[in-house]
């Protein structure tokens, strides 16, 4: 038992020996809620004499469901086997392939995967005689998922309809479903919903809650409605349940997920213990105590305070940048010094904004890694418009002709009716200008849908060509840069110590030195989140900021930059709240940021007061920059 706790501390061991009954960890971020529940598990089977037949480990990857199975066999010898470890989604697929005839589910069913999913409801919509282009099979999708997880089923459903659009969506849904059964399949959605729908009779209940007693959850933050009911369900009345997760790093809500489940643990079952890791083991204190300062201006849940047993480390640099192109040379010029001394990652907070980077980093061959997304000028949407865009170049050209073709026929007929008509030297035009015209003439954004998360990556990733277009003289220099930057991409990028990737991406993955980008109100926080007025979306925002913090080990950079290309055209940028709710005593300026507070110093009677006025025109932007005259204000002051 020595052996199995002495790498613990005390609060981890305290979680791993607590004894029956429901369990909450609150593990913040690098406390290791990972050894927690894996040497909990070995705890039950060592010391509790637990069969570990009767222990189930459910998370949410099966990377981590992986590492978990490796690490509690590592201490418990190899023949140590536990009843389930593994993901929400394949414990539910092997719960109906032996029980689900109990809830019409035949054992050989198929599970459908997003593709497929999006294969049936095309042709759904095909046989309802619905229009694709005004309403997108992922909407539908995502619109029905989210029903299906919060445990909305179709009666209930058709029983709400208020409008039109609700109407035809549940008109879609039975469709859809119809179409499922048919094909003796079931969607991820379903596995969790049918799996529910399971456990609710008794008797099979019963069963399982017989053969397994005792239920280790990873990342309950991240769990939703449905999750939620199912690991009720399994828990019995016996409430054997551990739960480990962190509010502060909730950030799928667009997945469903919901971190108020943390709460209603609580709630569902009052006898429980709560215990909270806030010794952090992967950065140092300045980076912890500059998170902080961010994440706990949320009130909507409970924060951690975390403490670490490392270095109290250097303070966190702030950079403020003339625009992207300056952003992105200093990111990756101090990125290349330091990746000698570890992994570094540039993170950002969509998907577009890599393009800057990866634009620097080729142009000085840096070699890099791209984690999670498809390089900029590799993106469908991307080529699709720049194929355009050689033809308007070259007409003969056949492999553009071919593609725009197959973006669709219609659309190439009004391209080449439009290119014909182009007076001699348009093309020497700006390709910004051309390329807005083109997306015009074609319709080319009707195949988008801003409801869906995809598509709004994809018209951000559109956004960001026209702003680099408008930045050439003529089409051909732009397109012989785009053709360079493709054909300058290095082979060797397994080796790379510069990760590029969005926060999300890093959820769970940690580095020696993290830079977080783009720091600017409309981009981090998002424009979807000001623009909504929630306060719960401003929140979200505000845990993928901590995130993004909490990745790094040892040194941390924070960038924004005075103005970016936007839509094709410049506009001056606001700096993200965020950095407004970090204490001035944690940040080193570099940089514009260093210049600028020389001068305020200058024109103010003290620091103080330079720091309280920026913090009220950061946090009420909104209200004190209306207009763009405003915005200038606020950027020349």
């Amino acid at each position: 038992m020595s052996e199995l706790l002495k790498n613990l501390n005390e609060k981890q061991k305290e979680a791993v020996t607590y004894g029956e009954g429901p369990l909450l960890v609150l593990a913040g971020a690098g406390s290791g809620k990972t050894r927690v529940l894996t040497h909990r598990a070995a705890h039950l089977i060592a010391e509790m004499g637990v069969d570990p037949h009767k222990i189930a480990l459910l998370t949410f990857t099966n990377k981590a469901a992986g590492e978990m199975r490796d690490r509690v066999e590592k201490l418990e010898g190899k023949g140590c086997v536990l009843g389930f470890a593994g993901t929400f989604h394949t414990f539910c697929a092997k719960l109906l392939r032996t029980h689900g005839i109990n809830v019409g589910v035949k054992p050989n069913f198929v599970i459908f995967d997003s593709s497929d999913s999006e294969t049936a409801m095309k042709k759904v919509l095909k046989e309802l005689d619905i229009d694709p282009k005004e309403f997108k099979p992922a909407m539908f999708l995502a619109v029905i998922g989210k029903m299906k997880n919060d445990l909305i089923g179709i009666s209930e459903a058709e029983a709400e309809v208020s409008d039109m659009f609700r109407r035809t969506v549940v008109r879609v849904w039975k469709a859809y479903q119809k179409k499922l059964e048919t094909n003796n399949g079931v969607d991820f959605d379903d596995l969790l919903v049918k799996t529910v729908s399971l456990l609710s009779i008794d008797r099979v209940r019963q069963e399982i809650n017989t053969r397994l007693e005792w239920i280790l959850v990873d990342e309950y933050q991240d769990t939703n409605k449905a999750q939620f009911e199912l690991t009720k369900l399994l828990a019995g009345e016996k409430h054997n349940i551990t739960a480990v997760g962190d509010a502060a790093q909730a950030i799928y809500s667009f997945r469903g997920a919901d971190y108020k489940n943390l709460v209603m643990f609580n709630t569902e079952y009052p006898e429980t213990k709560t215990i909270s890791l806030p010794m952090n083991y992967r950065s140092t204190q300045n980076i912890l105590d500059t998170a902080f300062g961010v994440i706990s201006h949320n009130t909507t849940h409970p924060v951690i305070k975390l403490e670490t047993n490392c270095l109290v480390g250097e303070k966190v640099d702030f950079f403020e940048a003339v625009d992207e192109r300056d952003e992105a040379k200093y990111v990756v010029e101090t990125a290349r010094k330091a990746s000698g001394f570890g992994e570094v990652a540039i993170l950002y907070r969509t998907n577009s904004q890599s393009r800057a980077f990866e634009d620097e980093l080729m142009r000085r061959d840096i070699p890099y890694k791209l984690i999670g997304g498809l390089r900029f000028y590799n993106r469908a949407e991307v080529k699709d418009l720049i194929a355009y865009l050689r033809l308007v170049n070259n007409p003969a050209e056949e492999i553009s002709r071919i593609r725009i073709e197959k973006i669709g026929k219609r659309r190439a007929s009004k391209f080449y009716e439009w290119s014909d008509r182009l007076p001699s030297g348009k093309d020497q035009s700006s390709p910004g200008q051309l390329l807005e015209e083109i997306i015009n003439i074609v319709g080319f954004l009707e195949r988008f849908d801003e409801r869906d998360e995809d598509d709004l990556a994809r018209i951000e990733n559109i956004n960001e060509l026209l702003a680099v277009a408008s930045e050439y003289k003529n089409v051909e220099e732009f397109l012989e840069s785009a053709a360079l930057s493709e054909s300058e991409i290095k082979q060797h990028r397994s080796n790379a110590k510069i990760s590029l990737m969005t926060v999300h991406a890093a959820k769970g993955l940690e580095f020696e030195i993290v830079f977080a980008v783009g720091l600017e109100e409309g981009l981090f926080p998002h424009s979807r989140s000001l623009m909504s007025g929630a306060k719960e979306e401003v929140e979200e925002e505000r845990r993928l900021m901590y995130v993004a913090m909490t990745r790094a080990k040892e040194k941390l950079t924070l960038s924004w930059a005075r103005s970016r290309l936007v839509f094709g055209g410049r506009h001056t940028s606001i700096p993200s709240r965020f950095l407004a709710e970090i204490p001035e005593n944690l940040l080193k300026k570099t940089g514009g940021a260093k210049e600028m507070e020389k001068k305020m110093t200058k024109a103010s009677s003290s620091s103080d007061e330079f720091v309280e006025k920026k913090r009220i025109i950061v946090q009420d932007w909104e209200i004190e920059a209306e207009t763009k005259d405003d915005f200038a204000e606020i950027d020349n002051w």
